[in-house]
Order: structure tokens, then sequence, then C-alpha cells
């Protein structure tokens, strides 16, 4: 497998805000999205092996794991062996991908982040809606909102697809697109049934820190 890093930090998304959490971000992306803050993921990584991988794990004793890119489906052979391998030896696993490969050979006991691409990514066109049919109750569909136009068309979208009666749905301001405070507003005086997902990380560490 092609890993661009491997590092431990705060999760800074999703239902597991807060946890310290190992990332295995995987190298390649089919997708351009504008806001994308990891552009660094699209060609940069050495070769290892998934038992090279799973020793540096073992290594940093964080029972939570995170497989992200990039787009780590690209890898997928490598993901489902990796991610199958840590389940077995106990270990918590999300699995972020930006919906454009199936997750339905994935390892059911692992966690997808399911990041939908809003037409302000540029990118909403790319997506395999098929995904939204495989997901399963602890599975989280995440939103990254650039604008009021993207919070509308999120909305819309579950509301047509049912989406909160599937899994967890977050919406998440876009860094530096839109206010934080104008995306929370919006969802209390909507009473959207969203966890608001803020990027803990950037708050804490900043918005270019790779690493900790």
């Amino acid at each position: 497998m092609k890993v661009c890093e491997i590092f431990t930090s705060i999760q800074g998304e999703s239902s597991h805000v807060g946890r310290p959490c190992t990332f295995v971000r995987l190298t390649g992306c089919n997708l351009r999205c504008i806001y994308c803050d990891t552009r660094y993921s699209y060609d940069e990584g050495v070769e290892m092996s998934v038992d090279e991988i799973i020793n540096h794990i073992k290594l940093v004793s964080v029972n939570l794991v995170e497989i992200t890119g990039g787009e780590p489906l690209l890898q997928e052979e490598g993901v489902r062996e990796l991610t199958r391998l840590l389940l077995d030896d106990g270990y918590e696993v999300l699995i972020e991908t930006n919906g454009t490969r199936s997750v339905r050979d994935i390892d059911r006991r692992a966690m997808i982040i399911l990041d939908v691409k809003t037409p302000g990514s540029l990118m909403s066109t790319d997506m395999d809606p098929s995904n939204l049919d495989i997901l399963k109750p602890g599975d989280e569909i995440k939103f990254v909102i650039t604008g009021r136009e993207d919070y509308e068309w999120a909305k819309r979208l579950m509301a047509e697809k049912g989406l909160r009666e599937k899994c967890a749905v977050l919406f998440s301001p876009a860094f530096g697109m839109v206010a934080p405070q104008d995306l929370a507003r919006w969802i209390i005086e909507d009473r959207l049934d969203v966890r608001f997902n803020a990027q803990l990380h950037k708050y804490l560490f900043g918005p270019d820190k790779r690493m900790v």
C-alpha cells in the first residue's frame, strides 16, 4: 500500500470527536475538492506492507484507528485486509471515504464515514449514490458546507433519501468559507437533527497542522 502518513492526534470529527486516534492516511485521491486541506496526500507517500502498518499502529497503543486519505478505497484490497486484521485484533476502525467508491465489501464491523460532496465542493456529480443504500446504523454521513446553498442542498437530500433514518448525519463548516456560527444558527433555526461537526483538531493545532 502507498501510505502518505501515519500519525496520532485528537479525533476532530464524527461521534468520536475528542478521542485520541491513530490516523493512517493513504496516498492518492480521484477528486479535487475546492476546500481540500490534504493536497499533499495526492501523491506523497511510501510503500508499506499491511504488516508494517499494523506494527506501527501497535507501537502507538491507541485503540481507535481511522483509515483516510486522499481516498483510501482507491487501494481497496489493502484497506479490506488492514481493516479486517485490525478489527480481529480488537481495534475500533473508522474509514473515511469520499463516496465515489462502493463501500459494499468493507467489513461491516468498521464505521464508514461517508463524505457526501456538496455542489460547493465542485465534485458532487462524482458520487456513487448506491452507497447511501449500503450504510448501516452505526455509520455516519458527512456534508462539508461551503455556504447557504450547500446547506439547503444537503437538507433537501437528507429529506429525499431519509438519511437521518439510516444513520447519524454530520454538517461541517468548510474551514474559512462559512462561519461556524452561521452554520450552527441555521441548524438551530431549522431544528435539524444533525451533529454540528467543527473539526476540533484545526482549532487545537491550527489549519495547517499535519500531525501531532
